[in-house]
Order: structure tokens, then C-alpha cells, then sequence
């Protein structure tokens, strides 16, 4: 159970970033994940109310020095705002491009202006569906396609690459009905994607922990989605704190499926707290397998910070600087 001042928080984060007058908008509507992605800070552990500590733009230095530049690796960086939403989304881009991370993603139109002005990008734009209601649901087809339009051209014209997509959960839907579902949505959004050249990617949750009963829950029924939709304008956003708990092998499985591969995410197992050594992941290891496969793309950071946030960001991206 959450307390009442974590919801009043979530509730604050949302109407902040907007998400709220999409929801009103539409049924199936981004917000819907944001506030999902918020929840699982409850899994996070021993922050104060289940939040993280207030951000420090000094992170990572002593008082009057000088941090240290960012490293270069043949890896890209980013950082989902989500995570740090106590945070102002301008001072968030300012102490982020001060460590080398080139994208702040998971945000929506209205902000893309405000990373580009701090010269930063960003990697995955919100998109048209929610986490539990997503397109497994032929009934929701019609109201995500609308959506999308406007999304993918709004991204397209930001020179924004990616937006986020959903499956939904199944309630009791089989997994191959819910995989010829949202191969169908999806065959109705990839000729506005090609036509925008913006790429689509599902990405990869549990329903172990954080996402119960989420469809696209292991990385092969999501390889087998790619193939049967048919588009290089559709991947996966391979989510390697997700993934873990759902079947473990993490640098197998992604040697095997990175063809399928457009974006990763991070998070320490178990409570998707920092990726350090306090966690049972090897994040250099994997990150240096991923660059090791010929992958150049983004590695996007979403944790959510115990510590001084900036600190374990910085900490994080020279980690993952391979």
C-alpha cells in the first residue's frame, strides 16, 4: 500500500509532465504508463516515503571542485526523466549532459523543445498507449492509432527516433491471440512510422514483480512480434532489469535477439535500485557485451536513486561507459 503523501507525489509528477490532459484525452494513453512506471518506486526500498532523496546538481564532487569530464565509450547515454521527477526537467538536462548522457527520454512533446535547447535529445518519446491497456485489445486499435498519428509527427519533426509502445495485460487473453493482436495494431501504425522514419519499439516489463499479468513478458514472444509485424521501423526496448527477473541469461539472450534489439533500460535487481555493486547484475559485463555485438545506440538509465540521485547517475553512466 502506498501512503498518502507517495500518491499525492505521483499525482503532483503527473500533472507536471502533462500526462494527465493526454489521459483525458484518450483511454489509452500514456499517462496511464507513466503512473504506472511511478509505482514501482515502491519497490525502490529505503528512500524517505518511498522517494528519492532531493537532487544535488554537485553530485559526484566535493564542495568547490571541479567534476570530473565525462568519459566517451562506444556506447550512447540517456536517462528516463521519470525517475527524478522531484527533479525540473532544465536543471535535470543541465547535470546530465555535465556526465556525457546525450537524451532524456520518456517525455512528451511538450518538452522537446527544452532538450534541445540544452543540445540533448531524446532517445523515446511517450506514446499512444498505457502499460495494461495496450494493443492486445483489438477494441483499443482504433483510439492508438489515432494517437499515434499526431505523436509520430511530432517526434518526426523534433528528430526524435523512437516512441514507446505497450502490449497490455493479458486478462486472459492466450499469448498467441494477444501476439496476433498486436502484430494487427501494430501493421495499422508502421506506415505512418515509415512514413515519419521514427521507430517504433514494445518494450519488455515483468509480471513477476512490477507489472503482473503484462503480455510481453519474455523476450522471445516479443522477437516473435518483430517478425510478424515486419517492419524495421518496429523493435523492442529490451529492459535489462525486467528481463532479469523474468529469465535471467541477460547477455545470451541479447547476443541471440539484438537484431530485434533498438533500446535498453536499466535497473538494479532486485528493487530497481542503482546498478552498483549493492545489486546482482554485472553492468560493465553486459554493457561492454552489448558494444561488443556492434550495438551503438542508447543505454537508457531507470533506476530509481536511494542515494544523492545525481551521484548514483553519474556513477551509473561510468559504469555503463564501455
Amino acid at each position: 500500500m502506498s501512503s498518502p503523501a507517495e500518491d499525492m507525489s505521483r499525482r503532483s509528477f503527473i500533472a507536471h509532465t502533462g500526462a494527465a490532459a493526454v489521459a483525458a484525452a484518450s483511454g489509452v494513453s500514456a499517462a496511464l504508463a507513466a503512473a504506472s512506471r511511478i509505482q514501482e518506486s515502491q519497490a525502490a526500498g529505503s528512500a524517505t516515503a518511498g522517494s528519492a532523496p532531493e537532487p544535488s546538481l554537485g553530485a559526484g564532487a566535493s564542495a568547490g571542485s571541479t567534476p570530473p569530464p565525462p568519459s566517451t565509450g562506444r556506447l550512447k547515454h540517456s536517462v528516463c526523466r521519470w525517475c527524478y521527477g522531484s527533479m525540473g526537467l532544465e536543471p535535470l538536462c543541465v547535470a546530465a549532459k555535465s556526465m556525457g548522457i546525450t537524451s532524456v527520454e520518456l517525455l512528451g512533446e511538450q518538452d522537446f523543445p527544452i532538450v534541445a535547447k540544452h543540445g540533448l535529445t531524446c532517445a523515446v518519446a511517450e506514446g499512444p498507449t498505457g502499460i495494461a491497456k495496450g494493443l492486445n485489445r483489438i477494441e483499443h486499435h482504433d483510439a492508438i492509432v489515432r494517437r499515434a498519428e499526431p505523436m509520430l509527427a511530432a517526434a518526426s519533426a523534433a528528430g526524435i527516433p523512437m516512441m514507446i509502445v505497450f502490449s497490455g495485460n493479458r486478462e486472459g487473453l492466450s499469448d498467441a491471440e494477444g501476439l496476433r493482436n498486436c502484430a494487427a495494431g501494430l501493421k495499422r501504425v508502421m506506415p505512418i512510422a515509415e512514413d515519419r522514419g521514427v521507430t517504433v519499439v514494445m518494450e519488455l516489463l515483468n509480471s513477476k514483480v512490477d507489472h503482473r499479468d503484462y503480455q510481453c513478458d519474455r523476450t522471445r514472444w516479443g522477437v516473435d512480434l518483430v517478425k510478424d509485424v515486419g517492419s524495421d521501423r518496429f523493435r523492442l526496448l529490451y529492459d535489462i532489469y525486467h528481463m532479469q527477473i523474468m529469465e535471467g541469461d541477460v547477455i545470451r539472450t541479447i547476443n541471440d535477439s539484438l537484431w530485434a534489439i533498438a533500446h535498453f533500460h536499466t535497473g538494479g535487481v532486485p528493487g530497481r535500485g542503482e546498478i552498483d555493486s549493492s545489486q546482482e547484475l554485472q553492468y560493465p559485463a553486459i554493457c561492454r557485451a552489448i558494444a561488443d555485438a556492434g550495438y551503438r545506440g542508447w543505454i537508457g538509465q531507470e533506476f530509481i536513486p536511494r542515494r544523492d540521485p545525481m551521484a548514483s547517475l553519474r556513477e551509473a553512466v561510468q559504469l555503463c561507459t564501455v
